[in-house]
C-alpha cells in the first residue's frame, strides 16, 4: 500500500519536504532527542546536537544519470551553522542501497539528521575533501570526483547519494557526523529491456493580466497596460524569454494562452503605459517581435495546446459562475478566440480539446463546466483523482463518462519543481528526486508500456524553468523514458482498473476553494456585459469596444487572479468605470427653463457625442408631468419622439413642437432611449414656463380686430353708392336694395397665424461641439 500511495504522485516537491523537515523536527524534538539520548549512538547524538551543526549544500551533481563509463562530480558547499568551531573535518561520500520504490524515495528524501545504520558507511576508498579548521558561520567549497565503477552500484535502480561532513567539535575527541545532505542516483546504464515510459511534458506559456479596457481614440486605437513587466518578462534573461528559449531545445508540449500572445503583438505596435494618471509610450517593440518570433520558430511542427482566452478558472466558474446567469457564455467566447488568435499570431493551427482546472483538482461541476464549451480532455492530477488500488503509477487517460476523458498527470513529478529554486542546491535535489522518480515508475512494471504525463505549475520561475530543463536533458538517452506529446497521451490505451470515477464536491481542496472568484465577481462581470450589450447598439463601429471590453470580461475571470483578490476587484471596478464613462459620452445637455410666449412654440433638446464614432438607433422622448397643460406635436400628444443620429465628436439638436393649454411652469422630462425602448443614460428635467397673454397684448388685438371690422364697412359703402350712380333714372326693373344682384362680401375672415407651427422634424448631423 505504501508503493500504491507514491504511485498516485504523491511525492513532495523540495519546498515540501523542507516544511515536512521543519515541522517534524519542532513537533517531535523532544521526543526524538530522548530516544536518541536512550538508544542512538554517540555519532548520532553528536548530530542531533543543533550547537555543532554543519549545513552541506550540494550545488551541482555531473551527470546526473551517469553510466559505467562515466567520472560522478559533485560540488556544494558546507557552512558551519553551529557555535563552536570545527576541527578535522572532512567531507565523504555515502551510496546506500538500492531503494525499493517511490515511498522509499519520499521517506529518504524527508530523513534530515544523519542515522546510523540506516545511512550508508563512508566509501572507504572514495573522495574526500579535508578542512582543517571550519569557524562558526563560516563556509567552504568542495568537489568530489569518483568513477562511477567504484560506487559499487549494483542492479538498475534508484540508490541514496548521501554527502557528510565528520569531525571534531571544540571540547570534544571524538570524531563524529556533523550533517549530511542526501539526493538520489539514478542508474540504468542501458536502455531498459522491456518498455519505456512514455512522458509527457506539459510546458506553459501563461501570465497575468497586463492589458487594460482602455484604448486610444486614434483609428489603431493604441493599447494601455497596466505597467511595464511583461516586457521584462520577454526580456534577455526573463521569465517568459527564459521558457521559450530553453523550451524550442525540449521535446514538450505548449500550453499556451492566447491572451499573453495577444498581448505580446499589442506591444509590437504603439502602446501606451499607465504611470499614475498620466499615460506614457511604451518602449518594448522590440523585445516583443523578437520573443513572438522566436516562439513561433519554436513551435514550428510541435504540439500547440491552446487554453481558453485569458485562462479561466474553472472551479470559480463551477463553484460560483453558475450561479450567475450568462457566466458560462464567457467560458465559449474565450474557447472561440483561442484557436484563432494562436493560429493568426503563430502560423500554427492549435488543439483547443484540453481543459486545466488550477492543480488538477476536479470534482462533477468542474468537469461539466470544463467540457461545456468543447473540451473532451480534463487535466487532472493523481492527488486528485486517486488510483490507490493499484501497486504501480498507471496511464494517465481513462474514460469519465460523458464523452469526456481525464488525463491524470502525476502529482509527484507535477510537483517536483515548485518552491525557490534560486539557490543551486534547492535545484540539484529536485532536479535528481525527479530523475528517481520517472525511473522508480519504469521499474515498477517494465512490462507494461504506460504513459506518464507532467503538468507542472501554471507560470514557472526561470530557476524553476531552468531546473525542468535540466532534467528533461538528462532524459535525452531515453534509457527508461521516451517523449510522447499530450495528444498521443490523450489516445493511449487507459490501464484496465483505474479509477474513472470523479471525487465529490467535498473531496475538493479546502486551501484552493479559498482562493475562488465569489460570486460577487461574476456577478460584476454580468453587470458590466450588460452595459457593453447597451451601449453597443447604438454605435457606428460597435467593435472598436466590443472586442476590447469582451477580452477584459475574459479577463476578469483569469487563474491569474488566484491570491489576488484586491487586484482582482480593482481590474474589475476599472473596466466597469471605462465602459460607464465611454457610455456617458453620449448625453443630453442639460436645459435652463425655456419660456414659451404664446400658445405654439417649439423646444429644443440638444444630443452630445463626445465620441469619435457616429451613434445612432437612439430615440429622444420628451413627456410633461402635466400633459393637459403642455402637449406636443400637432395631434396634441402627451410624449413626444424623434429619432436621434449624431456624427462623432458633434452635437445634435432635437425640436419638438409645443402646444399650451395654460399659463405657468411645466416641468418637463427628456431621455434617450435604444430602438427597443431600453433607457440609455440618465434622464433630463427642465421647465418650460409658459407666459400669461397681458391686456396690452388683448387691446392691441382688439384694435386689429376693430380695424378690420370698419375696413370692411367702408369698402361695402363705397361699392353700393358706385353702383348706384351707374343706374338709369326712372327704370322700374328689379334691381331693389332687396333684389340687388351683388354678392354680399361677408365678413373677413379669420387672420392667419404669422408664423406656423415650425417642423418637428429632426435636422441632419448639427454642428461641431465645442470643447
Amino acid at each position: 500500500m505504501a508503493e500504491a500511495a507514491v504511485s498516485q504522485g504523491m511525492s513532495p516537491s523540495p519546498a515540501r519536504r523542507w516544511l515536512r523537515r521543519t515541522a517534524a523536527l519542532l513537533v517531535g524534538a523532544p521526543l526524538f532527542a530522548g530516544l536518541l539520548s536512550a538508544t542512538a549512538s554517540p555519532a548520532a547524538q553528536a548530530a542531533a546536537d543543533p550547537g555543532q551543526g554543519v549545513h552541506v549544500s550540494l550545488d551541482s551533481m555531473a551527470p546526473q544519470a551517469p553510466v559505467k563509463s562515466d567520472t560522478l562530480t559533485i560540488s556544494g558547499t558546507v557552512t558551519n551553522t553551529g557555535k563552536q568551531a570545527v576541527t578535522g573535518a572532512h567531507v565523504g561520500l555515502r551510496v546506500g542501497s538500492k531503494l525499493s520504490g517511490r515511498s522509499a524515495i519520499d521517506e529518504t528524501a524527508n530523513r534530515k539528521a544523519y542515522v546510523p545504520g540506516i545511512d550508508a558507511a563512508e566509501l572507504g576508498d572514495g573522495p574526500t575533501v579535508k578542512f582543517a579548521r571550519l569557524d562558526a558561520g563560516i563556509s567552504q567549497d568542495f568537489t568530489l570526483s569518483v568513477p562511477v565503477s567504484k560506487l559499487g552500484l549494483g542492479e538498475d535502480g534508484v540508490y541514496p547519494l548521501g554527502v557528510s561532513v565528520s569531525g571534531q567539535a571544540s571540547g570534544r575527541q571524538s570524531e563524529r557526523v556533523l550533517g549530511i545532505e542526501r539526493t538520489f542516483l539514478p542508474w540504468q546504464p542501458d536502455a531498459t529491456e522491456g518498455k519505456k515510459t512514455q512522458l509527457t511534458f506539459m510546458w506553459p506559456l501563461i501570465s497575468s493580466t497586463h492589458l487594460t479596457a482602455q484604448t486610444g481614440s486614434d483609428a489603431q486605437q493604441t493599447p494601455v497596460f497596466a505597467d511595464d513587466s511583461l516586457a521584462r518578462d520577454i526580456g534577455p534573461g526573463g521569465r517568459l524569454n527564459q521558457m521559450v528559449s530553453l523550451g524550442k531545445q525540449l521535446p514538450v508540449t505548449w500550453v499556451i494562452d492566447p491572451d499573453l500572445l495577444a498581448t505580446v503583438d499589442a506591444m509590437t505596435r504603439n502602446y501606451k503605459i499607465k504611470v499614475g494618471d498620466n499615460l506614457v509610450n511604451g518602449t518594448g517593440q522590440d523585445v516583443a517581435k523578437a520573443w513572438l518570433s522566436a516562439l513561433e520558430a519554436a513551435v514550428q511542427g510541435e504540439k500547440v495546446v491552446s487554453l481558453p482566452f485569458a485562462d479561466p478558472d474553472l472551479a470559480s466558474l463551477a463553484h460560483h459562475g453558475r450561479d450567475v446567469p450568462g457566466s458560462l457564455g464567457h467560458l465559449q467566447s474565450a474557447t472561440e478566440v483561442a484557436q484563432k488568435t494562436i493560429d493568426t499570431i503563430l502560423h500554427v493551427t492549435p488543439s483547443v480539446d484540453y481543459a486545466w482546472p488550477v492543480e488538477g483538482a476536479v470534482d462533477p461541476s468542474i468537469v461539466d463546466v470544463a467540457t461545456s464549451a468543447g473540451a473532451h480532455n480534463v487535466i487532472a492530477r493523481s492527488d486528485s483523482l486517486r488510483d490507490g488500488s493499484l501497486p504501480y503509477a498507471p496511464t494517465a487517460v481513462r474514460p469519465i463518462g460523458g464523452g469526456a476523458s481525464a488525463i491524470v498527470a502525476d502529482a509527484g513529478l507535477s510537483t517536483a519543481f515548485q518552491g525557490d529554486l534560486s539557490m543551486a542546491d534547492a535545484s540539484t535535489l529536485s532536479v535528481q528526486d525527479f530523475l528517481a522518480q520517472t525511473l522508480a515508475i519504469t521499474l515498477q512494471d517494465s512490462d507494461k508500456q504506460r504513459s506518464i504525463v507532467v503538468a507542472p505549475q501554471r507560470t514557472p520561475s526561470v530557476s524553476q524553468a531552468q531546473s525542468m530543463a535540466t532534467a528533461l536533458h538528462a532524459l535525452d538517452p531515453q534509457r527508461w523514458t521516451q517523449p510522447l506529446d499530450l495528444s498521443g497521451a490523450a489516445t493511449a490505451k487507459p490501464d484496465p482498473g483505474v479509477t474513472t470515477r470523479v471525487p465529490g464536491a467535498g473531496a475538493y481542496p479546502d486551501a484552493l476553494r479559498r482562493q475562488e472568484l465569489p460570486v460577487d465577481a461574476f456577478q460584476d462581470m454580468k453587470d458590466t456585459q450588460g452595459t457593453l450589450d447597451r451601449f453597443k447598439v447604438i454605435l457606428a463601429a460597435p467593435d472598436r469596444v466590443v472586442t476590447p471590453f469582451g477580452n477584459a470580461i475574459n479577463r476578469e475571470m483569469s487563474t491569474s487572479w488566484r491570491g489576488d483578490p484586491g487586484g482582482a476587484q480593482t481590474y474589475r471596478s476599472g473596466v466597469q468605470l471605462y465602459l460607464d464613462g465611454l457610455a456617458n459620452q453620449v448625453h443630453l445637455i442639460q436645459k435652463s427653463t425655456a419660456t414659451m410666449s404664446g400658445r405654439s412654440a417649439t423646444i429644443a433638446v440638444t444630443v452630445q457625442n463626445k465620441l469619435v464614432q457616429g451613434v445612432g438607433h437612439l430615440v429622444l422622448r420628451i413627456q410633461p408631468k402635466s400633459p393637459t397643460r403642455l402637449q406636443l406635436g400637432e395631434d396634441g400628444a402627451a410624449i413626444g419622439e424623434q429619432p436621434v443620429k449624431v456624427d462623432g465628436d458633434r452635437s445634435q439638436s432635437v425640436k419638438f413642437t409645443a402646444i399650451a393649454n395654460a399659463n405657468g411652469p411645466v416641468p418637463v422630462t427628456a431621455r434617450l432611449y435604444t430602438e427597443d425602448g431600453t433607457p440609455y443614460g440618465d434622464p433630463m428635467e427642465f421647465t418650460v414656463q409658459v407666459s400669461e397673454i397681458t391686456p396690452t397684448v388683448m387691446l392691441v388685438i382688439a384694435g386689429g380686430v376693430l380695424l378690420l371690422v370698419l375696413a370692411g364697412i367702408r369698402m361695402y359703402t363705397h361699392r353700393k353708392r358706385s353702383m348706384a350712380r351707374d343706374e338709369p333714372e326712372g327704370d322700374d326693373g328689379p334691381g331693389t336694395p332687396n333684389g340687388s344682384a351683388d354678392a354680399d362680401p361677408g365678413q373677413p375672415s379669420d387672420p392667419t397665424p404669422d408664423t406656423g407651427p415650425e417642423s418637428g422634424a429632426s435636422p441632419g448631423p448639427g454642428e461641431k461641439v465645442d470643447h
